[in-house]
């Protein structure tokens, strides 16, 4: 029984790419009984399914095509699919460069030609065992810097509502000129901009209580205020797995200029630098005028060496749009449920800032409201639901 048997209900995807369509119709017609089965007969028809649908497990092609080789069209559906298991199938006159391509990480396996079904039908199997590792890796790594970014922006929550309401408020902004860029599955985005307000931990109440109602600071205080992100890469130095993010933030104070030509690794961190530079930025012209103000877009064109030009167009449409409609509904605390969301800042009767509108109620949150005294607060929310 092969792994494709054992996962009928999920098959995986193949795609199979050679200039020559008997040979790719053949390739259909010996794997399609396992597998979803995608045929190409060129490495740039290849590359639009995988830029198209990045879900595939394996690609297999060939080495001798023209116009582009197996060696370049691999290569290339390295940076286009990265999870997808690549095989080269490739004579012996081409060993060589095959060898050259394995030594350079582009490939997981090669067999020369002709190369049997039972051959090539254990290569795809095994592939699609690497392929199950590779994302099966992923989703656990992601989950648990998540939820470990995800405890320490809820112990943020608590020690300083106003640090983690704009967190909150720089998140929404990345992930939706991420999804105007269209980068739309990034979690280091997501962590980045979450975390680059967790250095807060440690600043005074009294002190960002100025930050939050703009009121100046006094030296001593705005050296506790630069110091913020030097603690924000102590607390990320003892997570592993977070070089990215700790690269974006330790650009994002003044993002380089991005090189289309870099890896796409780089490329991430360098568009995730200029992201977080410009959220941060609206936020504060966001705090500062207030709602129901004009696109803050020309405040930031003053800045124009600052900022990345195709980040600014993401701006610009994103404020052209028009925003969501939502209603405001009250409920008492023995409504308040995990998952809605404020729609106003929630406050003790003294004042003091518990939590930021935009927060998204959390199981603990209700367990920490609920042990409020009583007299202290008026035991009411105004959440936000959309129309």
């Amino acid at each position: 029984m092969t792994v494709a048997d054992l996962t009928r209900p999920d098959r995986p995807r193949l795609l199979f790419v050679d200039d020559e369509p008997a040979v790719l119709e053949a390739l259909a017609v010996n794997f399609r009984r396992g597998f979803e089965v995608v045929t190409a007969t060129s490495g740039d028809a290849g590359l639009e399914y995988l830029r198209a649908q990045s879900d595939f497990a394996v690609v297999v092609s060939d080495m001798r095509m023209p116009r582009m080789d197996g060696t370049t069209f691999l290569a290339l559906a390295r940076d286009a699919a990265p999870d997808a298991v690549r095989i080269l199938l490739t004579g012996h006159t081409d060993l060589d460069a095959a060898i050259r391509v394995v030594n350079h990480g582009q490939i997981f396996r090669f067999l020369t030609k002709p190369c049997s079904r039972d051959t090539l039908r254990g290569a795809i199997d095994s592939a699609v065992i690497q392929h199950r590792l590779i994302t099966g890796e992923r989703v656990l790594l992601e989950q648990t810097l998540r939820g470990s970014i995800k405890m320490l922006v809820d112990v943020l929550a608590i020690t300083n509502p106003a640090a983690f309401g704009r967190a909150n408020q720089i998140k929404t902004r990345v992930l939706e000129l991420a999804g105007h860029l269209g980068v739309l599955d990034s979690w280091q985005l997501e962590i980045a901009a979450l975390a680059s307000q967790l250095g807060y931990i440690v600043v005074p109440h009294e002190v960002c209580e100025k930050l939050e109602h703009r009121i100046a600071l006094t030296p001593q205080e705005q050296d506790m205020v630069i110091r913020a992100p030097q603690m924000t890469e102590q607390l990320l130095a003892n997570i592993p797995r977070l070089e990215s993010v700790r690269a974006i933030l330790a650009l994002h104070i003044h993002p380089p200029r991005r090189n289309p030509a870099a890896d796409s690794a780089t490329q991430l961190i360098e568009l995730g630098a200029h992201l977080l530079r410009i959220a941060i930025d609206l936020e504060a012209i966001e705090a500062m005028r207030g709602d129901g103000v004009a696109s803050p877009v020309g405040d930031l064109l003053i800045r124009t060496d600052l900022y990345d030009p195709e980040v600014l167009e993401a701006v610009e449409r994103l404020y052209s749009q028009q925003p969501p409609r939502m209603a405001v509904k009250t409920v008492a605390l023995e409504e308040l449920a995990a998952g809605m969301v404020l729609a106003e800042d929630v406050r003790l009767a003294t004042g003091t800032l518990l939590v930021a509108r935009g927060y998204e109620v959390t199981p603990s949150f209700i367990a920490r409201i609920r042990n409020i005294p009583p007299g202290m607060f008026h035991g009411e929310f105004r959440i936000a639901i959309p129309c």
